[in-house]
C-alpha cells in the first residue's frame, strides 16, 4: 500500500514542469521592470538629463506634497512622506519611465472625506495639547493621518487584488470621454474645496451629494468674512504662477532650465510672512510646526478598514485610471509598452507599503509627468534623485516652512490643476466626431460634480457600456472575427504583377472603444507583414548584386534583377474597404488615426474607400490624416485605378529621365 502511494506521487511530481533558471529570471524581469531598465542604463548620455529633471522634480513635489496633505485633511508634513515612499515602490516595479508617483489631487480629495468624517474637527476627543510620542504631534494630527494611510492601505490591497485577478485588461472599459470628464469634475472639486484658503474664510468641511453646490451658497452667504489680505495674497500668486509658467512653455526651447516658479514663490511668501508677522498682525493663517526627520513605521488602524471600503475604491480605481493614462501615453511617445496589469501590482504596492509610514494615498499627476518630458529625463533615476532632495527637505528644510501662507499653498493648487481643467476643450472634438460621446462627457462630468469622482466614473463606464451594447446590433458584432484580407485580382498579367503588393483589408464591423484594441493588432499584423515582405525582398536584390559582383560568368547580369528593382521601388499599399464600419466613436477615430501615422513611418500607404461623410469628417477633424484626395476614395475600384495610374505615371517618368 505504501509503495502504491509512493509511486503515485512521483508520478504526480513528475508531471509538474522543472523549475528552470530562465523562467525564474524571465518572471523577475516581468514583475521587476526595474531589472530591465537598471542594467541597460546609460551613464554616459542619460544621468546629466535624469539629474536635471530629478532636480526639477524634487520641487514639484515638495510643494504639492505640502499642499495635497493639506487638501487630504491631515498635517502638511504627511505630505513630504507621501512624494518619498511611493516614488521609490514605483521606480521598482512600475513600467512608465516618465511616471511620477506621488501625492495626487484626485485621491487626496476622496481620503478627505473619510478623515473629515471619522475624525472630525471639534471631536472632543482631542486636543491640541496632547501631543503624541510620534513625531511630536497632537493626538488629533496622528488620528487623523491614521485613517488617511488606512484609506491607502485598503486601496493598494484592492489593486494588488485586481491584479492576483489578472483583470488589468478590463480597463478597455475606460474610454477616453469617460476618463477627461471624471478628471476635470474632480478637478473641479478640487478647486472648490481650496477657495475657503483662497478667501481666508473659515468655514466648516461641507461633502456628500450636491455638496459642491452647497459650499458656494454658504461662500455667498458669508460673503463679509472674506479676510481681504488673504484674497489679494492669492491673487498675486495665481498671476505670478500662471505668467511665469507660461513663459517658461513658450521660450522652454530657448532655456535650458526653467524657472522653478514654485519654490521661489514659497521662499519669497514665507520670508514676508516671517518679516511682517503676517500670523499675528493679519491673522493669515500659515502652515504651523513641521517635524523633522521620519518616524519609524506603524501599521494604519485595521479596526477602520470597514469604514473606509468607499473610499478606498475610489482611491482605487481613480488613482489608477489617471495614472495609466500616463503611463500609457509616454510609452506610445518613446514606443515602449506597459503591461496595465502590471500597473495595479505597481501602483498597489505604492500604496500599502507607504501606509505603514505615515503616507496618505498616492497616484500619478500629470503636472510632473509633464515636467519630466520637457526636462529631457530619460528614466526612473529622475525620480529617485528627486527622492534624495526630498529626504534633505524632510530633515534639514521642513522646519523652515513654518510661516508659508496656506492661501499661497491653495493657489499652488489650483494652477497646478490647470492641465486637468483645460480639458474642457476636448467637448469640441467630442461634438465634431461623435455626438453620443460628447453627451457621454457631459453627463458624466455632470455627475461627478454633484457627487463624487468615483461615482463619476461608475456612471460613465456603465453608461458607454449600455449605449454600446445598444448600438451594435447583435453581441458577435464585438470582435473583428469577420475581418477578412483578399489579395486583389486584375485581367491583365502586367497589370497583377504591377498591383502584388496591393492589400485590400474589408471592415465589417464597427468601430468604437470595445474592439478597437483588438482592430489595432489585426492591421498591425498586415502592417507587419507587409514590412517584412519589403525588407526580405531588398536583401534579395542585395544578394543579387553580391553575386552578380562576385561571379565571373555573369556578365553584370542577374535574372530577374530588373524586376526585383522595380517590385522594390513600389511602396506596399493597403486599402481599408470602410463599407461595413457602419457607426464609431472618438476611441475608434483615434485607432484608424494611429495606424495611418504608423503606416507611413514603415513606408506603407493606407488608402480608405467606401467611407461615410461623417466619417471623413471625424478623420479630418483629427489633423493628423492627410485631406487631399489621396486618402479617400469612394469605391475600392476607383483606390485601385489610381494606385496603378500614380505608378504608371512614375515608371513613365522613370523611363523619360533615362
Amino acid at each position: 500500500m505504501t509503495g502504491t502511494k509512493r509511486k503515485k506521487k512521483n508520478a504526480i511530481w513528475r508531471k509538474i514542469p522543472a523549475l528552470r533558471y530562465e523562467d525564474f529570471r524571465r518572471w523577475c524581469v516581468k514583475r521587476l521592470p526595474v531589472l530591465e531598465w537598471a542594467q541597460n542604463y546609460n551613464w554616459k548620455t542619460d544621468l546629466v538629463p535624469d539629474t536635471v529633471s530629478g532636480m526639477m522634480l524634487a520641487i514639484q513635489q515638495v510643494t504639492q506634497g505640502l499642499a495635497f496633505a493639506v487638501l487630504s485633511s491631515v498635517h502638511p508634513v504627511f505630505g513630504l512622506y507621501g512624494s518619498l515612499f511611493p516614488v521609490i515602490i514605483y521606480a521598482i516595479f512600475g513600467m512608465g519611465r516618465h511616471v511620477a508617483t506621488g501625492t495626487f489631487a484626485l485621491t487626496s480629495l476622496i481620503s478627505a472625506n473619510a478623515v473629515e468624517r471619522l475624525v472630525p474637527p471639534r471631536n472632543s476627543s482631542f486636543t491640541t495639547d496632547n501631543t503624541s510620542v510620534v513625531l511630536g504631534l497632537s493626538e488629533f494630527e496622528m488620528q487623523r493621518i491614521g485613517v488617511a494611510a488606512a484609506v491607502s492601505f485598503l486601496g493598494g490591497l484592492i489593486q494588488v487584488a485586481v491584479f492576483v485577478l489578472h483583470l488589468g485588461s478590463a480597463t478597455f472599459l475606460l474610454t477616453e470621454p469617460v476618463i477627461s470628464a471624471m478628471t476635470t469634475g474632480a478637478a473641479t472639486h478640487v478647486v472648490t474645496s481650496q477657495v475657503k484658503y483662497l478667501l481666508g474664510m473659515k468655514m466648516p468641511y461641507i461633502s456628500g451629494p450636491l455638496g459642491f453646490f452647497y459650499i458656494y451658497a454658504y461662500i455667498f452667504e458669508n460673503i463679509k468674512s472674506i479676510q481681504v489680505e488673504a484674497l489679494l495674497l492669492s491673487v498675486l500668486s495665481i498671476a505670478i504662477l500662471v505668467l511665469v509658467k507660461e513663459l517658461n512653455e513658450k521660450y522652454k526651447r530657448k532655456i535650458k532650465v526653467v524657472l522653478p516658479i514654485d519654490l521661489v514663490l514659497i521662499i519669497a511668501t514665507s520670508v514676508a510672512s516671517y518679516s511682517a508677522d503676517m500670523e499675528h498682525n493679519y491673522h493669515l493663517e500659515v502652515v504651523g510646526h513641521i517635524p523633522e526627520g521620519i518616524p519609524p513605521p506603524q501599521s494604519p488602524p485595521m479596526d477602520i478598514l470597514s469604514e473606509v471600503v468607499t473610499e478606498a475604491f475610489g482611491v482605487a480605481l481613480v488613482g489608477y485610471v489617471a495614472s495609466l493614462a500616463l503611463a500609457q501615453a509616454s510609452a506610445k511617445k518613446f514606443n515602449y509598452s506597459v503591461d496595465d496589469n502590471q500597473e495595479f501590482l505597481a501602483h498597489g504596492l505604492s500604496n500599502v507599503i507607504p501606509s505603514f509610514f505615515f503616507c496618505i494615498p498616492s497616484a500619478a499627476a500629470m503636472g510632473r509627468t509633464a515636467l519630466l518630458y520637457s526636462t529631457g529625463a530619460k528614466t526612473q533615476v529622475a525620480c529617485l534623485i528627486s527622492c534624495i532632495l526630498v529626504l534633505v527637505v524632510i530633515y534639514a528644510v521642513g522646519p523652515m516652512l513654518y510661516w508659508l501662507p496656506m492661501c499661497v499653498l491653495a493657489s499652488i493648487i489650483v494652477v497646478g490643476l490647470k492641465g486637468m481643467l483645460m480639458q474642457f476643450r476636448d467637448l469640441k472634438k467630442y461634438w465634431n466626431v461623435d455626438k453620443i460621446d460628447w453627451s457621454i462627457w457631459v453627463s458624466t462630468y455632470v455627475f461627478t460634480i454633484c457627487f463624487a469622482a468615483n461615482v463619476g466614473l461608475l456612471y460613465g463606464v456603465v453608461c458607454t457600456i449600455l449605449i454600446v451594447v445598444f448600438r451594435f446590433p447583435r453581441a458577435t458584432t464585438l470582435s473583428l472575427k469577420h475581418m477578412k484580407e483578399m489579395e486583389c485580382r486584375l485581367k491583365t498579367e502586367a497589370d497583377s504583377e504591377s498591383l502584388q503588393q496591393v492589400k485590400i483589408v474589408t471592415v465589417n464591423n464597427p468601430l468604437v472603444f470595445l474592439n478597437a484594441k483588438k482592430f489595432h493588432s489585426d492591421i498591425l499584423k498586415i502592417i507587419q507583414k507587409e514590412s517584412t515582405c519589403a525588407q526580405q525582398l531588398f536583401e534579395d536584390i542585395n544578394k543579387c548584386e553580391q553575386n552578380t559582383l562576385l561571379n565571373p560568368l555573369s556578365n553584370g547580369n542577374c535574372h530577374g534583377e530588373s524586376s526585383l528593382q522595380q517590385r522594390s521601388s513600389e511602396r506596399h499599399t493597403i486599402v481599408l474597404d470602410c463599407s461595413g464600419l457602419t457607426f464609431f466613436d472618438f476611441t475608434g477615430i483615434s485607432v484608424l488615426t494611429q495606424i495611418y501615422m504608423d503606416s507611413k513611418k514603415r513606408n506603407i500607404d493606407i488608402v480608405l474607400a467606401n467611407c461615410k461623410a461623417s466619417l471623413i469628417k471625424a478623420l479630418k477633424h483629427s489633423r493628423r490624416l492627410e485631406s487631399d484626395s489621396g486618402v479617400f476614395f469612394e469605391s475600392v475600384s476607383s483606390a485601385v485605378d489610381a494606385i496603378q495610374f500614380n505608378r504608371n505615371f512614375c515608371k513613365l517618368n522613370e523611363h523619360t529621365e533615362v
